[in-house]
């Protein structure tokens, strides 16, 4: 175990990270433009006024798209490091990635035959 003094450099920075964003608050409150129109207070999305209601109905397309690129994005994010320690690896290392193959392409599988992948 450390001594105490091993952990002061750490406890120094988060000290001076938390001054720091303090003192950025307090001098914003004093020096900032205190202006509030009616335009500066509505709601703002996408570089886009919003032009009705913001409680509407989102098509479900948008959520499947989301969903299949997360998918998408694990997928790679574990193939990459999978596919260097292959080697090394052997046996091991492809039959301990055989269960997450096959729940990807029965995911995929089911992704397809709901008409997912026809955009």
């Amino acid at each position: 175990m450390g001594t105490q003094q091993e952990y002061l450099p750490i406890l120094m920075m988060l000290g001076a990270a938390v001054l720091i964003a303090a003192l950025l608050l307090v001098l914003n409150s004093f020096v900032g433009r205190k202006v509030r129109t009616r335009r500066k207070l509505m709601p703002y999305e996408s570089g886009m006024p919003l032009l009705d209601e913001s409680r509407k109905r989102i098509s479900i397309k948008f959520f499947i798209v989301a969903m299949i690129f997360i998918l998408f994005d694990v997928d790679t994010a574990f193939f990459y490091p999978w596919a260097v320690i292959l080697r090394e690896g052997g046996a091991t290392a492809f039959w301990g990635m055989m269960p997450f193959l096959v729940l990807l392409v029965l995911g995929d599988i089911y992704l397809w035959k709901k008409g997912a992948f026809d955009w």
